[in-house]
């Protein structure tokens, strides 16, 4: 049985995240400790204590789902629950692939902190707080996502941004378009539709000034060999290290292949997936891609026992 490790991006973020993994595993703390050791600031008290719409903001969420995620990765370690060799691929949303770089050895740890740092700042300012938004589009066939697209586009700019899973497509842009969106879903046949807890317009021509930004940084990063596949948000398909620096430059552009990632992944002869960071959300999505596997999510410490067994 195949087995990769999925990564999650922004919006899984909630206060109290990984705290049992910082109180349970020195190597989880030192984790959290270098977090804030290379911010700067103590962005381990916000995650643990603080409030849930300041952890919401871009700044903070990206670095801190990131540590997160690879804390609870390396108490897996530790516990010697994902000896070598037992996952072959890994694979994160958006931010989540900067987990996934850590997990496969494609960067340190602190190399992935400096670079959120400056991606996450980047695309905060590319729009001022409010001015733009992402909604998740819920059982929408994709001529009824075109008409909404069209009809909000009076209102504002507006793009695809993640294609995540049958039926479930994100759409990022100008506040205004978003709105309306939300307020006329039921008018446009969408049959949900949910503003996401993001404070910018991600993965869509809105962040290009953030893409040049980040460009700059990551020209200085040398990435290493893979331990492990990696599958790419803008491709869905498998790179190298010698292409990753410039596919997570036009990840910040570019429309996320969740959906195609999973499906070329099972293509693949995948069939376990283990989800490692906060909440389940693709542990949802890659059941609903396919019946015919295995997965499940690793966010606390009761989960643990789904690996043990």
């Amino acid at each position: 049985m195949k087995t990769a490790l999925i990564f999650p991006g922004q919006g899984s973020q909630y206060i109290g995240m990984g705290i049992e993994f910082f109180e349970n595993y020195s190597e989880s703390r030192e984790i959290y400790d270098q977090l804030n050791h290379t911010l700067d600031r103590d962005l381990t008290n916000l995650i643990f204590y603080g409030n849930a719409s300041e952890l919401s903001e871009t700044q903070n969420s990206q670095p801190a789902i990131m540590a997160t995620s690879v804390a609870i990765f390396k108490a897996l370690l530790s516990e010697n629950l994902l000896p070598e060799g037992s996952f072959q691929a890994v694979a994160g949303h958006s931010l989540g692939e900067y987990s996934a770089l850590v997990a496969n050895g494609g960067i340190g740890f602190n190399d992935s902190v400096r670079l959120l740092k400056i991606r996450s700042k980047a695309m905060q300012d590319s729009m001022p707080v409010g001015t733009g938004g992402m909604i998740a589009l819920i059982g929408c066939e994709e001529d009824i996502v075109d008409y909404a697209v069209n009809s909000a586009s009076k209102y504002g700019k507006i793009y695809l941004a993640n294609d995540n899973a049958d039926g479930q497509i994100v759409l990022s842009g100008e506040i205004n378009a978003i709105e309306f969106i939300s307020e006329n879903a039921k008018s446009l046949n969408i049959r949900r539709a949910i503003k996401l807890p993001v404070s910018a317009p991600f993965h869509c021509e809105l962040m290009r000034n953030a893409a040049q930004i980040l460009q700059v940084e990551i020209n200085k990063i040398n990435f290493n060999k893979f331990n492990a596949d990696f599958y790419s948000n803008v491709t869905s398909i498998k790179c190298t290290e010698n292409e990753i620096a410039q596919l997570l430059i036009d990840q910040v552009v570019s429309i996320v292949k969740w959906r195609e990632i999973m499906q070329n992944m099972i293509i693949d002869g995948y069939s376990k997936f283990i989800e490692i960071g906060p909440g389940n959300v693709l542990t949802n999505l890659i059941k609903r891609t396919s019946k015919n596997i295995h997965a499940f999510s690793i966010s606390k410490i009761e989960d643990l026992k789904k690996l043990e067994k």
